[in-house]
Order: C-alpha cells, then structure tokens, then sequence
C-alpha cells in the first residue's frame, strides 16, 4: 500500500494553527518532524507515480517540499509558520511548460497547475495566442478531463484591457488573466483515505492536455516556429 497522509500530521498542522509562536513549535518539534517525514514519504511516492506520465526534473520528494517558514519581512500577518505542507514538482527541459502544486492542510488541501508567474515574454505570447485562436482556447479550457476535473480556469486579473488588446475583444475575460491555472481542492476526510495519492496523481495526469497544449504555444512564435532547438 503506498504511503498515505496520517492524521496525526493534519493534528498537528491543526495545532500549529491555534499557536502560531517559536515558542510552541520549539516544545513540538518532534511532532513536527513526524508530520515532516510523513509529507516527504507521501510526496516521494507521488513523484515515482508521476514519472510514469511525464518528465519531472524534481529530484526527490524532499527536494519538492516548501519551507514551513513563512517570509514575514513584507507581510503584516507576523506569524512565523505556515498551516499547512506545500511543495512542487518541475517538469523538464524548456519544451515541457507548466508546474505541478500541491498543498496539505486541514481545510486547505489542494492541488492546482498553470502558470502562476508567467515572465512578460510568455504573458504576452499566451495572450496573443488567446487573441488569435479563441476558438481553439475555449475548446482546451472545457476539455471534459479539465471542465470535469477543475472547473473554470483562475488567477488574478487585470481590471480592464491589457495594453494592446481592444476592450471590446471577444477573448476579452480570458486576456484580462495576469495567471493561468487550474486548481482542485480537497476535504480532510479525502486527503486522509487510502486512495488519496492516487486521485493526485490522476488529477495531475488530467492536467496533461493544459500543459500539451501550452508547451506548444510557449516553444513556438506566433508565426509557429519553434524557438528551442
């Protein structure tokens, strides 16, 4: 049986959420460290299923993971740590586009895909692509493995036009996004069954007909050369 999320690691993340300090966390080390090797377990398992239907450059489970340590310096909220495990798995060489997300906590749980930083080069060659072909936009975004699977498309967006767009664009609600992802959320009782990972691994897996058809967008120009060798 793969490994699964134990619930003393959700007791855990629960207790931290109710006594965010040093103090607490330094008296709960140990179970810190518990619920820390749970998580790596869980996420060194997924990766293995994961290289099965993609490419991942990721080098293990551990390497996936996010500190729990929250950066405070620019934020008003001063709590030291974070509610919940996060981590990532990269996928490989500049012709595969997109990143894998996954989040593990109590009531949190989730996971999401996309492009949540796109650099100003790619935004501007994913809205193009959004202007020209539409049709075939609309078509991969309410693909049954992603409508079913997902729902709609997030991420933040801009209030009107962007720069070089008409607002009266019939692309217009889909050019306004500043990210492109997908996302699936999670209740306890599902992250805590046995057939969890596997519902990851098919929830990424559904992802695949995003990331294809990004990929090609991404690595080609609007005239549909290839930019990478």
């Amino acid at each position: 049986m793969p490994p699964a999320i134990d619930n003393s690691t959700l007791n855990f993340l629960k207790s931290l959420s109710k006594n965010n300090n040093r103090e607490w966390f330094n008296k709960n080390k140990l179970s810190y460290l518990h619920a820390h090797e749970n998580i790596i377990g869980f996420a060194e398992a997924l990766l293995h299923q994961m290289r099965k239907h993609d490419n991942i450059e990721t080098v293990s489970g551990k390497d996936s993971l996010m500190r729990i340590y929250r950066d405070t310096r620019f934020s008003k909220d001063k709590t030291p740590y974070k509610t919940y495990f996060g981590g990532g798995f990269r996928r490989a060489t500049k012709k595969l586009r997109g990143g894998y997300y996954f989040q593990i906590g109590p009531g949190e749980s989730l996971v999401a895909g996309g492009f949540f930083s796109p650099s100003p080069a790619d935004l501007l060659r994913i809205r193009k692509e959004i202007d020209q072909n539409f049709t075939d936009w609309r078509k991969m975004s309410s693909a049954k493995p992603i409508l079913k699977t997902f729902g709609e498309m997030k991420g933040e967006k801009l209030n009107t036009a962007p720069r070089g767009f008409s607002k009266d664009n019939p692309a217009l609600e889909s050019l306004r996004f500043k990210q492109f992802y997908f996302e699936k959320r999670f209740t306890d009782k599902e992250v805590l069954s046995d057939g969890f990972m596997k519902e990851l691994d098919q929830t990424f897996k559904n992802l695949r007909i995003y990331f294809d058809y990004m990929s090609e967008v991404l690595t080609t120009d609007a005239n549909g050369v290839t930019l990478f060798a």
